[in-house]
């Protein structure tokens, strides 16, 4: 393992060479960390290329926690995955370290929740958005922290200025990488049944919403996007009561 001092009790590792299936040279390499931490290292990091498994794998071994990437900064202006361990932060042999490193190393996916508003006539609800082309349901992104009924209740009250409880979940409909979004997993939660004259009562965000539709299913297929015709269609055919579906981009899956 090369050391390079930067500075203000931060070093950079360099672990190319290294294995993180040898248990033994792990064990060795955590003591040598052990041993800079002990005599004044305050932050030990790696900047390594994000293909490089092996490293990345090793770092994680040592208590280094992912803390993103910084892009451009590499050789031939690649990018540069970055992992750090604090002086402050609990060892890779302790339960706390074990999970910290875990805990920002494990794959993320982002949460869309969004509330189904009808009316009597069996008409959607649908957001004209300042943002993009197609309508949709009201919703937004599930906050960290935040159960995804929350975020429907939210977004809700925030987008429309009404104070409704999501009921039901409708659907979880997990939705592929899309017009530059990476995967996401989307609820669904029923709003319930409405009289038409509910949109007289709402309050636009006026920065997303341009205006709001009670929309057919002819306005659905024309404004929204495929996943959102299929997944209200589905919704359309399927039975009160049947409890919550599973859809992969708007399909049932197969």
């Amino acid at each position: 393992m090369i050391v390079r001092e930067i500075g203000d009790g931060i070093v950079e590792l360099d672990l190319s060479g290294h294995s993180p299936d040898d248990l033994a040279e792990v064990e060795a390499l955590r003591e040598q960390v052990a041993a800079g931490i002990a005599a004044g290292w305050r932050r030990v990091q790696t900047l390594h290329d994000p293909d490089d498994v092996v490293t990345h794998r090793v770092a994680a071994r040592l208590g280094l926690r992912h803390e993103g990437t910084m892009r451009g900064i590499g050789p031939g202006h690649g990018d540069r995955v970055v992992m750090a361990r604090l002086a402050s932060d609990p060892g890779p042999e302790t339960r706390e370290g074990f999970l910290g490193v875990l805990n920002t190393t494990m794959p993320t996916k982002r949460n869309i929740a969004q509330t189904l508003l009808r009316d009597p006539d069996g008409r959607v609800l649908l957001c004209e958005l300042t943002y993009k082309r197609e309508w949709d349901l009201p919703g937004g992104i599930v906050d960290p922290g935040e159960p995804p009924s929350a975020t429907a209740e939210r977004e809700v009250a925030e987008e429309l200025g009404l104070d409704l409880p999501a009921r039901d979940l409708l659907v979880v409909d997990w939705l592929p990488p899309y017009r530059g979004w990476s995967d996401a997993t989307l609820f669904v939660f029923d709003g319930g049944v409405h009289p038409a004259d509910l949109v007289d009562r709402v309050t636009l965000q006026p920065r997303e919403i341009r205006a709001l539709h009670w929309a057919t299913p002819e306005q659905v297929r024309e404004h929204c996007a495929p996943y959102v015709v299929t997944l209200l269609e589905h919704l359309a055919a399927t039975p009160a009561g049947s409890g919550t579906a599973y859809l992969v981009d708007g399909h049932p899956r197969a």
